[in-house]
């Protein structure tokens, strides 16, 4: 099995040295944007991608595929990505969290039909999901500057980092074989693909009909990332829930 710890350390160090930055509060508004001018660029490639592949009255997705097939894919993502969200919650020190991810997974994998059901939130262990990204937040690395990725859409540094070590730090990669650890990928995307669609009012408003959707966007993540992360989100006290785009 290939030997994954220089990778993670080496990415682990640009992040950090990407992320030497003061925190969000030092920021005007709480906003740290010096690449806006290459970010915006992104932000147009992305809305054209978005616009050719999910935006427009039609049916989507969500409206197309029946209710217990996006259910089941979803269900099966979850499950698959189980046991990286154990290794960061494990990495963050936070084991009670990754104990009920792992009676999680092991509940959906056996009498789930291998993830296909969620009978752990039944239970009373329902998701909780985590990435690298907020690994290093709880270490102390700073986001760092925002950034627009191209058809990932806005991030920060301490993000991007954490995503390229995510792509290595997942078990199942090492112990199911190829092509079958190839359906786990395809879930998770196919799920993406079902949020968008799910969230297609709200988020159609603010991509394609606002004035400056870069600005919109930049800040109702920055907003929602630090939400979760318990960090200080930029303007006022934040509640995700109570998301208004009317205006936009």
């Amino acid at each position: 099995m290939m030997d994954v710890r220089p990778v993670v350390v080496l990415t682990v160090m640009l992040g950090v040295a990407g992320c030497s930055v003061p925190g969000p509060g030092a920021a005007p508004g709480g906003i740290h944007d010096p690449y806006e001018t290459q970010n915006r660029k992104v932000h147009e490639f992305n809305k054209k991608v978005d616009a050719r592949f999910f935006a427009g009255d039609g049916p989507g997705y969500a409206e197309t595929v029946p209710k217990g097939v996006q259910m089941t894919v979803s269900n099966f993502a979850d499950t698959v990505s189980l046991p990286q969200t154990v290794v960061n919650q494990i990495l963050q020190g936070r084991l009670v969290r990754a104990t009920s991810n792992t009676m999680r997974f092991t509940l959906n994998a056996t009498i789930g039909v291998g993830g296909l059901f969620d009978v752990a939130t039944e239970w009373g262990l329902p998701r909780d999901d985590t990435d690298f990204g907020e690994t290093l937040a709880v270490w102390g690395v700073p986001e760092g500057a925002y950034l627009e990725v191209p058809f990932k859409g806005p991030s920060t540094e301490r993000d991007v980092a954490g995503d390229v070590v995510d792509l290595f730090t997942d078990p199942l990669k090492y112990v199911v074989p190829t092509p079958d650890r190839y359906i786990g990928t395809a879930a998770k995307a196919i799920d993406k693909v079902g949020e968008r669609s799910k969230y297609k009012d709200l988020i159609d408003p603010v991509l394609h009909g606002s004035a400056d959707s870069y600005a919109q966007i930049r800040l109702m993540y920055l907003q929602m990332r630090r939400y979760e992360l318990g960090e200080k989100a930029p303007g006022a006290d934040f509640d995700p829930l109570s998301v208004d785009t009317e205006g936009f």
